[in-house]
């Protein structure tokens, strides 16, 4: 890891920069060091996916606070640095909190009614291509099962768990209490068995008699086209267990979409600015633009201002689930030539000449109002 460039300055940012410089700053780069803008430039395409790695990480809150803490360290499997239970990275918690949660600390409600599971959250990195066209994806994430060896049951196989004698397997047990108005009588959790109702003389080896473990589980999940930044994926009963006859939780699929170096988007519809030459917005041309399927031939009309937005109707994002798609909405920025030679300018500055005002119509406009 120590080979490895700070992701601050891969992307130009300061550790304080906002979400939005960050996001800035890696726009502008991904489009300077795009495969398609530099083919066959190795050190171009080393650059683009060292870009994309440093953004990944800084641009997702959680990834960018353990970075922040343990630098290159906290994604290094060998290193330890913020990996939680188990050796397992990003699930920074102790096995006593889950248990805790799953038959409560000190409430005075039973304990052995039907529980339902965790959602379980994990979060998925897409490409801007994969969001619009869809993809199928291999997820890993933690979540609570019941233990095999036992069945669930927290006792050593071949045992069972027996009723408390104390609150008969209620879990709760009434308790007398003297006051100045005289005995006031309550529940409270039963103390012998935790509110569980059950005893454990043999707890399991495996779970400890908690009867649930934490699993590492692997899933392949659809991701539909037309997904967009910050949606989330709800797949149900593929979250924790639940206890006692208690149904699954869910597991939450949060999607983040690396933004392109090229389209812009918003909704379904995508944005995309060209550069044109003077000539080109002057005379007209037919050149090449970008689309989501691939690059098409586009006719620029004469005499085309710089800032023009030409709409290319469903050409934009599927909807998900739907047939209809948004637009393309195609900018052009007319570009002013450099370095002219001495040549060139005399021709430029005959052909000013040759129009004179009266091919500036909006030039003309302005000063007449402005006398």
């Amino acid at each position: 890891m120590a080979d490895k460039r700070d992701y601050y300055e891969v992307l130009g940012v300061s550790k304080t920069a906002s979400d939005d410089e960050i996001k800035k700053a890696y726009r502008k780069l991904a489009k300077q060091y795009h495969p398609d803008m530099n083919p066959g430039d190795k050190e171009a395409e080393k650059k683009f996916k060292e870009i994309n790695e440093a953004y990944e990480v800084v641009s997702d809150p959680e990834k960018r606070a353990k970075y922040d803490q343990y630098g290159h360290a906290a994604f290094d499997p060998g290193a330890g640095a913020g990996q939680g239970f188990g050796g397992f990275g990003g699930f920074d918690f102790d096995i006593s909190d889950i248990f805790s949660s799953f038959f409560g600390g000190g409430s005075s409600s039973r304990r052995n009614g039907p529980r339902r599971g965790d959602d379980v959250n994990v979060r998925v990195y897409l490409s801007f291509e994969e969001a619009v066209s869809g993809v199928k994806k291999e997820v890993s994430f933690n979540k609570i099962g019941k233990c095999t060896a036992c069945g669930g049951t927290g006792a050593e196989k071949g045992t069972e768990p027996k009723t408390c004698p104390n609150c008969r397997g209620s879990g709760t047990v009434r308790v007398q209490t003297r006051s100045p108005f005289g005995m006031i009588q309550s529940t409270k959790t039963c103390d012998t068995c935790r509110g569980t109702g059950k005893i454990i003389e043999k707890p399991c080896a495996s779970c400890r008699g908690n009867g649930f473990v934490r699993v590492a589980k692997k899933l392949d999940v659809n991701i539909p086209a037309g997904i967009d930044d910050g949606q989330t994926i709800a797949l149900r009963g593929q979250g924790s267990e639940g206890q006692n006859g208690g149904g699954p939780g869910n597991l939450n699929i949060i999607v983040s979409v690396r933004p392109h170096p090229f389209f812009e988007r918003d909704g379904y519809d995508v944005y995309c600015e060209i550069p044109i030459t003077f000539a080109e917005a002057t005379l007209g041309a037919e050149i090449e633009i970008p689309t989501l399927e691939g690059k098409e031939k586009f006719t620029v009309p004469e005499a085309t201002q710089t800032g023009t937005k030409f709409t290319l109707r469903g050409k934009g994002i599927k909807r998900v689930n739907g047939s209809s798609r948004g637009n393309l909405y195609v900018i052009v920025n007319v570009e002013v030539p450099k370095n002219l030679n001495s040549n060139q300018k005399e021709l430029l500055a005959k052909f000013a000449d040759a129009c004179g005002e009266s091919n500036y119509a909006k030039k003309t406009k302005f000063f007449k109002k402005n006398k």
